[in-house]
Protein backbone atom coordinates (compact mmCIF):
# COMPACT_ATOMS: atom_id res chain seq x y z
CA UNK A 1 0.00 0.00 0.00
CA UNK A 2 2.81 2.40 0.92
CA UNK A 3 4.59 1.70 -2.37
CA UNK A 4 1.36 2.31 -4.32
CA UNK A 5 0.92 5.68 -2.61
CA UNK A 6 4.54 6.58 -3.38
CA UNK A 7 3.95 5.73 -7.04
CA UNK A 8 0.88 7.97 -7.18
CA UNK A 9 2.72 10.85 -5.52
CA UNK A 10 5.69 10.32 -7.84
CA UNK A 11 3.51 10.51 -10.94
CA UNK A 12 1.86 13.68 -9.63
CA UNK A 13 5.31 15.13 -8.92
CA UNK A 14 6.64 14.32 -12.39
CA UNK A 15 3.57 15.79 -14.12
CA UNK A 16 3.51 19.02 -12.13
CA UNK A 17 7.28 19.37 -12.63
CA UNK A 18 6.89 19.11 -16.40
CA UNK A 19 4.06 21.65 -16.37
CA UNK A 20 6.08 24.11 -14.27
CA UNK A 21 9.13 23.70 -16.50
CA UNK A 22 7.00 24.61 -19.52
CA UNK A 23 5.29 27.54 -17.80
CA UNK A 24 8.53 28.98 -16.42
CA UNK A 25 10.25 28.43 -19.74
CA UNK A 26 7.60 30.46 -21.52
CA UNK A 27 7.37 33.14 -18.82
CA UNK A 28 11.11 33.84 -18.67
CA UNK A 29 11.74 33.31 -22.39
CA UNK A 30 11.75 36.98 -23.52
CA UNK A 31 14.18 37.93 -20.75
CA UNK A 32 16.36 34.87 -21.38
CA UNK A 33 16.44 35.59 -25.12
CA UNK A 34 18.03 39.00 -24.55
CA UNK A 35 20.05 38.40 -21.39
CA UNK A 36 21.94 35.48 -19.83
CA UNK A 37 20.68 36.77 -16.47
CA UNK A 38 17.16 35.88 -17.56
CA UNK A 39 18.21 32.35 -18.43
CA UNK A 40 19.96 31.96 -15.08
CA UNK A 41 16.97 33.33 -13.17
CA UNK A 42 14.60 30.97 -14.96
CA UNK A 43 16.70 27.89 -14.27
CA UNK A 44 17.30 28.80 -10.63
CA UNK A 45 13.58 29.41 -10.12
CA UNK A 46 12.70 26.06 -11.65
CA UNK A 47 15.42 24.20 -9.70
CA UNK A 48 14.22 25.77 -6.46
CA UNK A 49 10.64 24.74 -7.22
CA UNK A 50 11.56 21.18 -8.19
CA UNK A 51 13.74 20.66 -5.11
CA UNK A 52 11.15 22.20 -2.76
CA UNK A 53 8.22 20.19 -4.13
CA UNK A 54 10.32 17.01 -4.05
CA UNK A 55 10.61 17.44 -0.29
CA UNK A 56 6.94 17.84 0.60
CA UNK A 57 5.39 15.76 -2.20
CA UNK A 58 7.61 12.67 -2.48
CA UNK A 59 9.80 12.98 0.63
CA UNK A 60 13.17 13.73 -1.00
CA UNK A 61 15.13 16.03 1.29
CA UNK A 62 18.28 17.59 -0.15
CA UNK A 63 21.57 18.70 1.35
CA UNK A 64 24.67 20.33 -0.14
CA UNK A 65 27.91 19.65 1.69
CA UNK A 66 31.45 20.95 1.36
CA UNK A 67 32.81 24.30 0.20
CA UNK A 68 30.91 25.55 -2.85
CA UNK A 69 33.42 27.14 -5.26
CA UNK A 70 32.94 30.74 -6.31
CA UNK A 71 35.76 31.42 -8.76
CA UNK A 72 36.55 30.17 -12.25
CA UNK A 73 36.99 26.43 -11.67
CA UNK A 74 36.18 23.09 -13.23
CA UNK A 75 33.53 20.99 -11.50
CA UNK A 76 33.86 17.30 -12.46
CA UNK A 77 30.76 15.72 -10.94
CA UNK A 78 29.26 12.31 -10.37
CA UNK A 79 26.01 12.14 -12.35
CA UNK A 80 23.24 9.78 -11.23
CA UNK A 81 20.10 11.83 -11.68
CA UNK A 82 18.49 15.01 -12.96
CA UNK A 83 18.29 15.97 -9.30
CA UNK A 84 22.06 16.31 -8.91
CA UNK A 85 22.09 18.69 -11.90
CA UNK A 86 19.52 20.94 -10.25
CA UNK A 87 21.24 20.87 -6.86
CA UNK A 88 24.61 21.78 -8.38
CA UNK A 89 23.13 24.48 -10.59
CA UNK A 90 21.19 26.03 -7.72
CA UNK A 91 24.25 26.61 -5.50
CA UNK A 92 26.98 27.55 -7.99
CA UNK A 93 27.29 31.34 -8.48
CA UNK A 94 27.93 31.15 -12.24
CA UNK A 95 27.16 27.62 -13.41
CA UNK A 96 27.97 26.33 -16.90
CA UNK A 97 27.63 22.74 -18.08
CA UNK A 98 29.18 20.51 -20.71
CA UNK A 99 26.08 19.06 -22.39
CA UNK A 100 24.95 16.85 -25.25
CA UNK A 101 24.92 18.70 -28.58
CA UNK A 102 21.43 17.42 -29.37
CA UNK A 103 19.95 19.47 -26.50
CA UNK A 104 20.61 22.65 -28.47
CA UNK A 105 17.73 21.70 -30.76
CA UNK A 106 15.26 21.05 -27.94
CA UNK A 107 12.48 23.70 -27.95
CA UNK A 108 13.10 26.44 -25.36
CA UNK A 109 15.66 24.34 -23.47
CA UNK A 110 18.18 24.79 -26.27
CA UNK A 111 17.93 28.58 -26.08
CA UNK A 112 18.31 28.54 -22.31
CA UNK A 113 21.36 26.28 -22.49
CA UNK A 114 22.99 28.52 -25.09
CA UNK A 115 22.27 31.70 -23.15
CA UNK A 116 23.65 30.15 -19.95
CA UNK A 117 26.95 29.53 -21.71
CA UNK A 118 26.72 25.74 -21.72
CA UNK A 119 29.16 23.91 -23.98
CA UNK A 120 27.59 21.45 -26.45
CA UNK A 121 29.57 18.33 -27.30
CA UNK A 122 28.84 15.90 -30.13
CA UNK A 123 29.09 12.28 -29.13
CA UNK A 124 31.17 10.11 -31.38
CA UNK A 125 34.88 10.31 -32.06
CA UNK A 126 36.51 11.20 -28.78
CA UNK A 127 39.34 13.31 -30.22
CA UNK A 128 37.05 15.47 -32.34
CA UNK A 129 34.62 15.98 -29.45
CA UNK A 130 37.40 17.09 -27.09
CA UNK A 131 38.85 19.50 -29.68
CA UNK A 132 35.44 21.03 -30.29
CA UNK A 133 34.83 21.37 -26.55
CA UNK A 134 38.17 23.08 -25.95
CA UNK A 135 37.64 25.40 -28.91
CA UNK A 136 34.27 26.48 -27.55
CA UNK A 137 35.69 27.14 -24.09
CA UNK A 138 38.72 29.02 -25.41
CA UNK A 139 36.70 31.11 -27.88
CA UNK A 140 35.41 33.36 -25.13
CA UNK A 141 31.76 32.51 -25.81
CA UNK A 142 31.59 30.76 -22.47
CA UNK A 143 31.87 33.43 -19.74
CA UNK A 144 34.04 32.79 -16.66
CA UNK A 145 32.40 30.73 -13.99
CA UNK A 146 32.12 27.18 -12.73
CA UNK A 147 32.20 24.73 -15.63
CA UNK A 148 30.59 21.42 -14.68
CA UNK A 149 31.47 18.26 -16.59
CA UNK A 150 30.46 14.65 -16.04
CA UNK A 151 33.60 12.46 -16.23
CA UNK A 152 31.60 9.33 -17.02
CA UNK A 153 29.72 11.12 -19.80
CA UNK A 154 26.25 10.01 -18.76
CA UNK A 155 23.95 9.30 -15.83
CA UNK A 156 25.18 6.19 -14.08
CA UNK A 157 22.57 4.13 -12.19
CA UNK A 158 23.32 3.27 -8.58
CA UNK A 159 25.23 -0.01 -8.41
CA UNK A 160 26.79 0.31 -11.87
CA UNK A 161 30.23 1.44 -12.94
CA UNK A 162 31.18 3.35 -16.09
CA UNK A 163 34.85 4.19 -16.83
CA UNK A 164 35.93 7.81 -16.55
CA UNK A 165 36.65 9.70 -19.78
CA UNK A 166 39.56 12.10 -20.38
CA UNK A 167 37.47 15.20 -21.10
CA UNK A 168 37.92 16.64 -17.58
CA UNK A 169 41.69 16.32 -17.87
CA UNK A 170 41.71 18.06 -21.26
CA UNK A 171 39.93 21.06 -19.72
CA UNK A 172 42.07 20.90 -16.57
CA UNK A 173 45.27 20.97 -18.62
CA UNK A 174 44.27 23.59 -21.21
CA UNK A 175 42.58 26.04 -18.83
CA UNK A 176 45.03 25.63 -15.96
CA UNK A 177 42.10 25.83 -13.57
CA UNK A 178 41.59 24.07 -10.27
CA UNK A 179 39.15 21.15 -10.35
CA UNK A 180 36.57 20.76 -7.58
CA UNK A 181 35.16 17.19 -7.67
CA UNK A 182 31.57 16.50 -6.65
CA UNK A 183 30.13 13.30 -5.18
CA UNK A 184 26.45 12.38 -4.86
CA UNK A 185 23.91 9.74 -3.91
CA UNK A 186 20.93 11.31 -5.74
CA UNK A 187 20.33 8.25 -7.89
CA UNK A 188 19.07 6.37 -4.85
CA UNK A 189 16.04 8.64 -4.61
CA UNK A 190 15.56 9.88 -8.18
CA UNK A 191 16.58 6.81 -10.21
CA UNK A 192 17.29 6.71 -13.91
CA UNK A 193 14.63 5.15 -16.13
CA UNK A 194 11.61 5.29 -13.82
CA UNK A 195 9.02 7.78 -12.59
CA UNK A 196 9.23 6.43 -9.04
CA UNK A 197 10.73 8.93 -6.59
CA UNK A 198 11.91 7.49 -3.28
CA UNK A 199 12.01 9.36 0.05
CA UNK A 200 15.33 10.03 1.76
CA UNK A 201 18.23 12.46 2.05
CA UNK A 202 19.79 13.30 -1.33
CA UNK A 203 23.29 14.72 -0.95
CA UNK A 204 25.61 16.59 -3.28
CA UNK A 205 29.07 17.10 -1.78
CA UNK A 206 31.84 19.37 -3.05
CA UNK A 207 35.18 17.75 -2.29
CA UNK A 208 38.74 19.00 -1.77
CA UNK A 209 40.11 20.92 -4.80
CA UNK A 210 42.63 19.33 -7.14
CA UNK A 211 45.19 22.01 -7.93
CA UNK A 212 46.68 22.46 -11.44
CA UNK A 213 49.87 20.74 -12.51
CA UNK A 214 49.15 17.01 -12.34
CA UNK A 215 49.83 14.62 -15.19
CA UNK A 216 46.92 12.91 -16.94
CA UNK A 217 47.46 9.67 -15.04
CA UNK A 218 47.78 11.43 -11.68
CA UNK A 219 44.74 13.62 -12.27
CA UNK A 220 42.43 10.92 -13.58
CA UNK A 221 43.45 8.45 -10.87
CA UNK A 222 42.87 10.99 -8.10
CA UNK A 223 39.64 12.30 -9.63
CA UNK A 224 38.05 8.88 -9.97
CA UNK A 225 39.19 7.74 -6.54
CA UNK A 226 37.82 10.71 -4.62
CA UNK A 227 34.51 10.89 -6.49
CA UNK A 228 33.80 7.16 -6.42
CA UNK A 229 34.92 6.63 -2.84
CA UNK A 230 32.91 9.54 -1.50
CA UNK A 231 29.84 8.74 -3.62
CA UNK A 232 29.95 5.17 -2.34
CA UNK A 233 30.22 6.48 1.23
CA UNK A 234 27.18 8.74 0.70
CA UNK A 235 25.19 5.84 -0.74
CA UNK A 236 26.22 3.60 2.13
CA UNK A 237 25.19 6.34 4.56
CA UNK A 238 21.74 6.24 2.94
CA UNK A 239 21.49 2.47 3.28
CA UNK A 240 22.90 1.16 -0.01
CA UNK A 241 24.72 -2.20 0.01
CA UNK A 242 28.12 -1.49 -1.53
CA UNK A 243 28.66 -5.18 -2.28
CA UNK A 244 26.25 -4.75 -5.21
CA UNK A 245 28.47 -2.18 -6.95
CA UNK A 246 29.87 -3.74 -10.10
CA UNK A 247 33.34 -2.72 -11.28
Amino acid sequence: MRLAIQWVLSIIYVIQNAVMMLLMGILFFPWALFSPKGATAACRTYATWAIWTARWLVGIRSEVRGQVPSGAVLVPAKHQSFLDIMMIFKVLPQPRFIMKYELLFTPIIGVYAWRLGCVPVRRGKRGAAIKAMLADVESGRVPPGQLAIYPQGTRVPVGEYVPYKVGPYALYKETGQTAVPVATNCGMFWPKGTMLRKPGLAVVEFLAPIEPGLSQKEFMTQLEAVIEDRSNALMQEAGFDLDTVRR
